[in-house]
This record gives C-alpha cells, structure tokens and sequence, in this order.
C-alpha cells in the first residue's frame, strides 16, 4: 500500500497510508492526511490512487505543492520523492510493483542434460580478483587515451566504494579529500557543508599539503562560493587576474591563490554543499609563476561527478538519520502514550482505594458520637472499609513499583552481576511471594524442584524478576478456570549444559497467530490489567544471561514457558575489566576554526 513518511515538520514520525483512490491533504480536521503546520492551506493538495499510479495535484495552495524540491500543479510520484508541504516533508513510498515482465514464469532452472552436452565452466574469478581491474595501475603499454580513461574510471570506482561503506557524514568527507588529494597536486582543500536551517556553508573537512602544519589557516574566496551555490555549475580558476567572473572583489588575488577548482555537491533536489581546491602563492609570486598549470578541464569534470556522487551519499546519509529520528520519535509517542494509559488506571485504583479509606475513616468519626460515646459495631464497619480500601492502595502500589522496574530494566542494556546462586531458591521465593495472589484467585500453585541443582552463576535479583513476570501471567491467566492449577519446576541438563525454570497453566492458553507478538513491547491480551512489559522483560534478562525463552500454548488447554540458563556462565564478574581508559590523539582544532571565507572586497 503506498504510503506518506512525515520526515520533517511538526508531525515527524507520522505515516499515512494511502487507501483510498482520492486523498485530501491539509490543514483542516476533514482531510484524510491532516498536517499541523500553519503554512499548508486548509486543502492544500489531493493525492489520486489508480492502481500503482499515484500522482497529486495542487488545489491551489497558498504557497504551492513541491515535488523534490520544484512546485508542480500535478505530478506523479514515485517511490521516494519528497512531498514539501510548507514546512513539512513527506516521503512517498509506492506499492510493491510487479515483475516488469508477466512472462518470468517461463524461465526454468534444470538439472544436468541428459543429452550428454552439459555446459563446461571456463574460467571464474572471485570478487577480489574482478575488484582488482580497477585498483591496479595502468599498463605502461597502454596508450595515453587509454590510460587517463583507465584513470579516471580508477577514481570514479574508488569514490563509488568510499560512499558505500559508512554512514557516518564526516568520515565519509573524510575520505573524499584523501582521495582527491592522492588524485591530484592541489596545496589545501576543504568540503563545506550547507546548514540547513540558516543555509550557510560550514566547514566540515580540511586538508592541506602539508599535513603537519594542521594550524594554518585556509581562506576560501566567499565570490568562487557565491557563483558556484548560485549557478550550480563547477568553476576552475587558472589565472585570477584575468577571471571576468571574480574582478569586483579581487579576493582571488588578495589571498595568493593561484589555481582554484569549486564545485557544487549537487544532490537529487538541491545543492549540499561545495568541494574546494587550490594552489596558494604569494601575489608576487603568482605574477613570476611560468610553470604550467597544475589543474585541467579534465579535473574539473571529474570533481563535479566526485561531487555528485558524495552528495547523493549525504544525501541519503541525511535522510536515513531522519527516519531514524522520526521513527525514535514514533516510538516515544508510542511509549509516552501507552505508559499514560496504564498509569491512569493504576492512579484511578489509588483513587478508588483512598476513596474507601476517607470514607471508613468520615463513619468512624461518626461512630465515636458527639457524646464521646463509641458504637462498637459501626466503627469495626469503618475499620473493615478503611482496611478494604487500603488493600487496594497497596495493590496498585505494587503494579506502579513493578511497571517502573520493568520499564528501567527494559530501557537501558544492563550487565548482570552474577554470583553462585542456588536457582531453587530463588524460584521458591517467588512462589512464595505469589502464594497470596493465587489463593486469592482460586489457583493451586505445585513446586517441583529439582533434586539435583547446582550452584549455579547468574543474576538473582533479575532472575528472581524474570520468573516472577511469568508466574504471575500464569496465575492471571488461571481466572475463572478450572481446574486452576500452575505448575513450576526446575530442571537440569548436563549434556545440553544448561538448566531450566519450567511454568505450566492450565489457562486459556495463547491463540497459535498470537505467540509471535507476546515478546513484542506494549502488546498484552489482559486488557486493562497488562503492561505488555513483563514477557519482553524476561526474554531481554534470560538473552542477558546467555539463555533463551521459549513457549508451547494450546487455546483453552494451557500454556508451558521454558526459562533456560547455561550451567557455565560466560559473564564477566564486576571488576574483571580494567578500569584504565584507553586516551585519544589529541584533540585538533574543529574545521570551523580554521577555514574562513572572504567578504567580497575584504583584504
């Protein structure tokens, strides 16, 4: 089903799916796509669905529809175009499409021949070896046109392989000088990077020459930038002097640079940011300099392909931290609201129970009379309300302590702190603990433990957690059932190497299409009652311990949870790491500080 991805504005994080055949976007409550953003129109645009055609059309918005960046008054999308509404941006993702060609089904792969002509593998070649036509040098027997294009291929290779491999902006940056540099005679350099809120360049990468002298300061000509992010078009100055484009400000000249190239990091929508290289000289020496020219057209053109290729990797590096930060954000909205929910109910719990006790306590008063005399009987009622009342603040004190301790153990990767424990004991804590609840609910609890149990290392403040989540959903799904009736035992495995907490009901069971979702976050079939916490809790703490969880249900018949550990603990015990922190090279000073750009007519 295609589909709109909010990546930018007030509702980031949201999606839409596309159902219906026309779809209206705007501002207003009736809009199938609703966008809190004070600059779309009340209706702004309408989105067609014919199939796996999509297109939308203008409905003469006060500031326009955009399609990658250009207005439109309709246009089909396509499977990542960019929906600029305003301020917002959406991303659009069409449907799965179909093979292009209906008769793939003709295709057939068989066996062997039988016919004796089996076809014969003549040569292969892995992956390394077929890598290796571009990273070797040229041959020397090649001719000069082959072997600048042999070259030039090199570098466009090496640029397509530095784009691919990271997602981190600046190493990628990185990366794209170094190479420039080992491509050509350039004395400093430096990428800068367009800020997207002001639209300002900074600098992000700078490389000189000279790699020691990381303190010298690169001044980059603010007219070679404003041409370049003006016209979208690459510049190569060979002669500053003579340069139509640059006389009003003569910066060129001012600031000793004698050859320039600067080309735009022109993506898919717009420019990025600017690639910039150069030879600096003194004026004096730039008016006695004979030699000839270390930059070419030739370097031009490929700095702008080297360009595009790094801002198509920005690009997309940009975009996919966007959907990651939409996507987080959907996840606390998410969580914000579901955490809202169960805190209600348990508040309006404490509500009810403090209710109770403020009114046994009103009629204990009134048993006390204005005579000082006491009315026995009415003041045990009181005291009963009072207790019943208080019965249920203590309840739900408990679901707030144990909802706070699953949402910590939960949201943060926690090292267990094992010690040589006895897994019987803690389990028969737990039912101990549980014991209460279960009589109160009609429910027979059996303990088998194992006879034959060692000490074993693990965590037993979180074990103890683990087991009592799935004891407790036991007990809960018990209700109303007879026979009512858990089973807890433990088990040892010497030739498997591990040992097991085994939790058998007699409940409702689980739905065979529900057991995929029961570890899932926030997903509970108690209603009101659940969490959705406690099973992703227990299966995050038994991961942490190197064992597993896993589940057999039949609906209406029970269900059985195997909780296993590993006998030999490959946990670390606290301390076993060092405590020494491992120093870094010493901080540089940040690009920013050591790249500027001239003011036109500035000396």
């Amino acid at each position: 089903m295609p589909s709109l991805f909010v990546i930018q504005g007030r509702d980031q994080g949201s999606r839409f799916n596309l159902s219906e055949s026309t779809i209206t976007v705007g501002r207003e409550r009736d809009n199938a796509v609703q966008i809190h953003d004070t600059e779309v129109s009340r209706k702004h645009c309408e989105i067609s669905v014919d199939g796996a055609r999509v297109s939308v059309r203008d409905l003469n918005s006060s500031n326009g529809t955009f399609v990658n960046g250009k207005a439109v008054q309709s246009a089909v999308l396509r499977t990542g175009d960019q929906l600029q509404l305003g301020r917002s941006l959406l991303l659009f993702t069409g449907a799965k499409e179909e093979s292009v060609d209906p008769s793939d089904s003709r295709i057939d792969i068989i066996a062997a021949t039988q016919d004796g002509e089996e076809s014969r593998i003549v040569h292969s070649i892995s992956h390394a070896e077929g890598s290796e036509l571009l990273a070797a040098p040229a041959d020397q027997t090649q001719s000069p046109w082959m072997a600048k294009a042999r070259s030039n291929l090199q570098i466009m290779y090496r640029t397509s392989l530095a784009v691919s491999q990271t997602l981190d902006i600046d190493q990628l940056l990185t990366r794209i000088i170094d190479m420039i540099f080992d491509w050509v005679d350039a004395d400093r350099g430096c990428i800068m990077l367009k800020n997207k809120e002001t639209g300002e360049l900074e600098p992000h990468v700078r490389r000189h020459r000279r790699g020691n002298q990381t303190d010298e300061r690169i001044s980059i000509s603010k007219t070679i930038l404003d041409y370049v992010v003006e016209h979208s078009q690459g510049v190569l100055t060979s002669n500053a002097r003579d340069d139509t484009r640059f006389d009003a400000a003569q910066s060129i000249v001012q600031l000793g640079v004698r050859e320039a190239i600067c080309v735009p990091m022109q993506g898919r929508y717009d420019v990025v940011g600017v690639i910039y290289i150069d030879t600096a000289l003194t004026p004096q020496r730039i008016l006695q300099q004979k030699s000839p020219n270390k930059f070419g057209e030739e370097h031009l053109k490929l700095m702008v392909a080297i360009a595009h290729q790094a801002a198509l990797a920005v690009e997309d590096t940009s975009y996919y931290h966007a959907m990651v930060q939409a996507e987080r954000l959907a996840a606390v909205g998410q969580t914000i609201a579901t955490l809202s929910h169960h805190i209600k109910n348990i508040l309006q719990g404490v509500r009810g129970g403090s209710y109770l006790i403020e009114l046994g306590m009103n009629d204990h008063d009134k048993a006390l009379g204005k005579d000082g005399a006491l009315d026995a009987q009415a003041a045990e009622q009181a005291v009963a309300t009072m207790r019943k009342g208080w019965n249920i603040v203590e309840k739900n004190q408990e679901r707030i302590s144990g909802l706070v301790m699953d949402m910590l153990t939960y949201s943060k990767e926690r090292e267990p702190e094992p010690t040589p424990s006895d897994l019987n004991e803690v389990v028969a804590d737990v039912l101990e603990l549980m014991q209460v609840r279960a009589e109160e609910a009609g429910v027979k609890i059996e303990w088998r433990p194992a006879d034959d149990m060692p000490i074993i290392e693990f965590d037993p403040e979180a074990i103890h957690r683990a087991v009592l989540n799935v004891v407790t959903n036991a007990v809960d799904a018990c209700d109303n059932c007879d026979p009512a009736r858990v089973t807890v035992s433990t088990e040892v495995n010497t030739e498997s190497g591990r040992a097991a907490v085994v939790v058998a009901d007699t409940g409702i069971g689980i739905a065979e299409g529900d057991l995929e979702s029961i570890f899932t976050v926030f997903v509970s079939k108690k209603g009101g009652r659940g969490t959705g916490l406690g099973l992703p809790v227990t299966q995050k703490i038994f991961h942490e311990h190197g064992g597993q969880v896993t589940v057999k249900s039949t609906a209406g018949r029970g269900t059985t949870f195997r909780l296993e550990l590993p006998l030999v603990s490959k946990l670390k015990t606290r301390g076993a790491e060092s405590d020494e922190e491992l120093m870094g090279p010493d901080d540089e000073a940040p690009p920013e500080t050591l790249v500027k750009s001239v003011d036109q007519g500035s000396e």
